[in-house]
């Protein structure tokens, strides 16, 4: 069990990731900030809170910078979501707050919202402050968490805010989830989500690490606790079902990112293909770039229009050098005893709309390394499971159903939040999700303790 101490010391890969993974967005040093600030209309009814999952008073936050209160800034901040410094650097502002910034009404450029969020963040860091909220009274009631993610982290704050014991467990060494294993280095360094999650730690909450929990653990736990909540996210990266997948050479996104976030993965081969288009298929494919390859391919089998990953993110490879292949499919994977080349062929349009292989279009792409990013399977199989020695717990394609207001399961003593619910989307929306439960969870807890 882990209680106090500190995740972030000596984490991260090292000076020379550090150098080859610099900030995506530099940060505000003073005068900017202020001025950036100052652009602020400071709406009343602004749509940047609106477009925030967690609901951050932009406008106070940010007037709060310009009159140089940046203490207060981060108050304002964290007071609506704990882990505002994660989701400064990580959130997709240009889809959420800023995209929302009426300045985009005038042609102006909308206000760097995440920015600004970082300089009061990382001023706060920096000082040495405390959160602005305390531990609330030991109520003697205690919730297990399973998976140490955005979700369980923002629960496990919540509770301790009115005074629940939070017990997390996780089968990684480290907590985080995908903002210490998964997210590129140059939106959120290691050593950054480390270093909040030791601020989360000091309210108390308590950890175990390398804890697999399967369905009889689960069963266990749910006799332990009072409640219980789900974050376990999503599963494994999709394989592609082709001869070769087995050969060395061939790994998955997440994997690589883990790699040279933990100082393990320092270098890749010259030729690198990474299979799909969304964000993480993206921070993979730029990690490569920065990691020495000198030819990086993306391959998709349906169009740019089609691709998941937001516009700016494929702005962003293109400017770092990759090369993308549209309406193309692996067919096979060449090599003797390592990866030496991606079998491919063309696709195009049949009569019903649908996507064939074009006759006579199949050729090889030389690559020393095959990357996959299509997606992640559920990991809630093991739910399915309980129903033997626990209460089930409905699912539906494998996700996990809740109400969306208080995180509550079909089974009312559990609860569950982010990608395990949602299908992965933004930190941000895990951070709401798990917010939200543990508001729930208390309120939960104390309907069934009135009058007992």
């Amino acid at each position: 069990m882990s209680e106090g101490r500190s995740f972030s010391h000596g984490a991260g890969g090292g000076a020379e990731i550090a150098a080859r993974f610099g900030d995506l967005h530099p940060p505000f040093d003073r005068q900017g900030a202020i001025a950036e600030a100052n652009r602020c209309l400071f709406c009343f009814d602004a749509p940047c809170m609106g477009a925030c999952p967690t609901h951050i008073d932009v406008p106070g936050f940010i007037k709060k910078i310009a009159s140089g209160n940046l203490a207060g800034s981060a108050r304002t901040i964290l007071d609506a979501n704990v882990m505002g410094a994660s989701c400064s650097r990580a959130c997709p502002v240009e889809v959420l707050c800023e995209g929302a910034c009426v300045l985009h009404r005038y042609n102006k450029q909308p206000i760097e919202i995440g920015r600004l969020q970082r300089y009061a963040m990382d001023a706060f860091h920096a000082s040495g402050d405390k959160l602005p909220f305390e531990p609330g009274a030991a109520t003697g009631w205690s919730v297990a968490l399973i998976g140490a993610g955005p979700a369980s982290l923002a629960c496990a704050a919540e509770l301790r805010r009115k005074g629940i014991r939070a017990v997390v467990y996780d089968g990684r060494p480290l907590p985080g989830g995908l903002n210490t294993y998964g997210i590129a280095e140059y939106k959120l360094p290691l050593v950054e989500s480390l270093r909040e999650i030791d601020m989360i730690a000091r309210l108390g909450v308590e950890f175990h690490f390398e804890a697999q929990v399967d369905a009889g653990r689960l069963a266990e736990l749910e006799r332990e606790h009072d409640a219980v909540f789900l974050g376990v996210g999503l599963g494994a990266i999709h394989r592609l079902g082709i001869a070769g997948e087995e050969m060395a050479g061939v790994t998955n996104a997440l994997d690589l990112i883990a790699g040279y976030k933990s100082g393990e993965l320092t270098v890749v081969p010259e030729r690198v293909a990474v299979i799909g288009a969304g964000n993480t298929a993206i921070d993979a494919a730029v990690a490569a770039v920065r990691l020495g390859a000198e030819e990086v391919h993306m391959i998709y089998r349906r169009g740019p229009e089609q691709m998941s990953a937001f516009p700016f993110e494929y702005d962003h490879a293109r400017e770092e050098g990759v090369r993308f292949h549209w309406f193309v499919q692996p067919v096979g994977l060449e090599g003797e005893v390592g990866i030496e080349g991606v079998r491919l062929v063309k696709l195009e349009a049949a009569e019903d709309g649908s996507l064939v292989p074009k006759v006579g279009s199949e050729r090889v792409l030389a690559v020393e390394m095959v990357v996959l990013a299509i997606g992640q399977g559920t990991h809630t199989a093991f739910l399915g499971e309980v129903g033997r020695e626990a209460a089930q717990v409905e699912l539906e394609r494998g996700r996990i159903v809740i109400d969306r207001v208080t995180g509550q399961t079909s089974h009312p003593k559990f609860f569950a939040g982010g990608d395990c619910t949602n299908g992965g989307r933004e930190v941000v929306d895990a951070v709401a999700d798990g917010k939200r439960a543990g508001i729930g969870i208390a309120a939960w807890l104390e309907g069934r303790h009135v009058g007992a």
